[in-house]
Formats: structure tokens, sequence, C-alpha cells
């Protein structure tokens, strides 16, 4: 491509201008006739003077001009993508620290369990033998942690507490720990009165019960989680009050029985899931209570959702004990219509004396004299 040349005017008229062999920007002007041929500058006898224009090539400049764009869109890019790579981990950031929604708790099975044979006649039998005895459950348990208090919402928040203390205890403490708290947070059983309060101060009141410490925090942190959330009222379904700490189906179902008035479903806890599998109501037995609960759920009358806890919480605590039931005290034994019970007599002292002996002979080995020769 010819290098652009510059007109020469005025001073320079009668010169010839030609490009230079040596770079196709520059120009050399020389004397000479405008309208002969341009002679090389060998052939002239003395150097002319050179006069060097340095023209900007535009190949130059639009490779420097598209070498900058380019670079700038570079620039650019690159910073979009670092800014989106940045927005990107800031999400995902966010996504794994924010927690997880709790799943629905399960209100029904898909195929409906079976109802056991003779269960109405068990129940009743069971029921029977209830109004006969008074169980710790009737006297100390959740119902009768609201009657020390006046406001309707401290009376809900009081059976949410001392569900909470419940797990892994006796009602007996339970109940004792319950009026510690109170008196500890200043008479009143109240969400504000157990935030105010310190950490230690609820751990020294409840430290009778089974894993104080770990219930300390559940306490407090559902304290805050109830006036943030539900305006420091207990909530009135089964899947908010189990997204609250420590809280699980069954206190959930007998927070909503006892506090709200609600029959939503059973509350199995450890005597309902021994009790009902000693009994043989479940097809396989069941590992947990969970699937105690839905078992018996799909059979049972929906009326009798409500007072199946209390009945067979007071029955364990009494008759149909954890280790040694009394059977012998019991009328389902006699009737034939528990197929765990232990219909063996039990041994006399003397007798389990004599065994033990025996026993104890048998695992000394053979006798050995010991005779010392004169």
């Amino acid at each position: 491509m010819p290098s652009p040349q510059r007109q020469v005017s005025g001073a320079l008229t009668g010169l010839l201008a030609r490009a230079s062999p040596y770079h196709s920007a520059v120009t050399l002007i020389e004397a000479g006739n405008a309208d002969q041929p341009s002679t090389s500058l060998s052939s002239s006898p003395k150097p002319s003077k050179r006069i060097k224009l340095e023209v900007e090539s535009p190949k130059t400049s639009n490779i420097s001009d598209r070498t900058r764009s380019t670079s700038l869109r570079k620039t650019s890019s690159t910073v979009k993508l670092e800014e989106t790579v940045s927005e990107e981990d800031t999400s995902s950031r966010v996504k794994a620290k924010s927690p997880k929604k709790p799943k629905p708790i399960p209100q029904n099975l898909d195929t409906p369990h079976p109802a056991p044979p003779h269960w109405k006649e068990v129940y009743d039998s069971i029921k029977e033998m209830r109004a006969q005895t008074v169980a710790p459950v009737d006297t100390m348990g959740c119902e009768q942690a609201q009657h020390k208090e006046k406001d309707p919402k401290n009376r809900r928040f009081a059976i949410l507490v001392s569900l909470m203390l419940s797990s892994q205890t006796k009602d007996e403490v339970t109940d004792a720990a319950v009026e510690k708290l109170r008196a500890a947070v200043g008479g009143t059983l109240s969400v504000a009165a157990i935030i105010s309060a310190d950490d230690s101060t609820i751990s020294d009141a409840i430290a009778k019960v089974g894993f104080w410490r770990r219930k300390t925090g559940y306490i407090k942190k559902t304290a805050l989680r109830l006036r943030d959330d539900f305006d420091s009222e207990v909530p009135k379904t089964v899947d908010e009050l189990c997204s609250l700490p420590g809280v699980g189906p069954k206190m959930a179902f007998l927070t909503l029985h006892v506090a709200w008035n609600l029959n939503h479903g059973i509350g199995v806890d450890v005597h309902v899931h021994r009790i009902t599998n000693r009994l043989g109501w479940h097809q396989r037995p069941t590992k947990k209570p969970e699937e105690t609960r839905l078992n018996i759920q799909s059979w049972l009358p929906i009326e009798l959702h409500r007072e199946i806890n209390h009945m067979l919480v007071g029955f364990g605590q009494t008759i149909c004990v954890p280790v040694g039931p009394k059977c012998d005290s019991c009328t389902l034994s006699t009737k034939g219509l528990c197929p765990s019970a232990n219909t063996k007599p039990p041994r006399s002292p003397k007798k389990r004396k004599r065994q033990s002996s025996a026993n104890l002979e048998h695992e000394s080995g053979p006798k050995i004299n010991i005779a010392i020769e004169s």
C-alpha cells in the first residue's frame, strides 16, 4: 500500500517528492524540474536537501487502537467475570449458611395399619385399671405446669417448657424443676422472663433433669424464636412447634392437646411405644416412636387420640413398668389379652437362696482335701 504524501507548497514549489525506499512512512523532497521524472540520489552530483516528513501510518494507528480496545474489552470482561464469580460465590455462601426448611411431620400412612384383634377390650381394661390407681403423670404431668400462671400466654409457655424438660426425665423431677425455674426467673414463667435470665440461672434451676445443659440452650433459643417470630405466643401447628429448638413430634402433639385443646395426633413417648409393642398392636414390632404413632393413628378412632397418651403413661408408671412388669396385678394377664404377660409364678425367697447356693458350689469346682503327713 503506497504511503500517503503531503502536498508541498510555497517555498517548496518545484521540488520533487518521492517515497523513501527505506521506509514507507518517510517522504523524500529533492530539487529538480517538476516536469521531468525524478532521479535517484546516486545520479545527482550533490546530495540534495532532504526534508523528512514523518506521517503516522493509518494502519499502525488502527492496529494500536484495536490493541487498546481489545485490551480494554479483555479488562472489562475480566472484571465482569470476576464480578460474576464473586456474586456466585457470595450467593453460594449465603445459601450454605441459610437454615434448611424442616420437613413436614407426616400425618398418615400410605396404607393404613390393620386394627389389632380385641383392641377395644384391651383398651377398656387398661382404662378401668387406670381409674383405680393414681400415677405420677396425674399429679405432676405437663398439665400441672399451667396452674400457677394467670396470663394465658404464660400458661401455654409453661406447658411447653414442662414438656421440653420432661424428655428422659421422670415426672417428679420435671415438676420440681419447673417450680424452681419459675421462682428463679421472678415468679412468672414467661418468654420475657426467660430471655432476661442468665443461662447460669436457668441451668441451676433445671440441673436435676436429664441433659440439663442442652435443655438450657433449647429453652433460651425457643424463647427468642417465640418473641421474634410468634409474638411471644406458642404456635398452633405441629410443623411450627417442631421448628423450635428441642421440640419433637411428641411434645408438639401434647402441646396442642393441653395448651390449645387441639386434637391433631397422638403424642407417643417411651411408655406408649413400649406398651403397644408388648400388646402386639403392631404387625411388625416398631423401632421408633414415630412408627408407633403413625400405625396407631391409622386405625384408632380419632376421639381417642388425645387420651391414649395420658392413659398408657400412667399404666406404664404403675403396672406395665419397663423392668419387671407387674403382670400378676394386670387384668390383661388373667384374661389372656397380653401376649407378653409373664404367667410363671414367682419363686419363693428360700428357693431362690437354695438355687443360688447350688450355683455357687457348681461354679467353685470340686472340693480339695489337704493333709499333712507326719
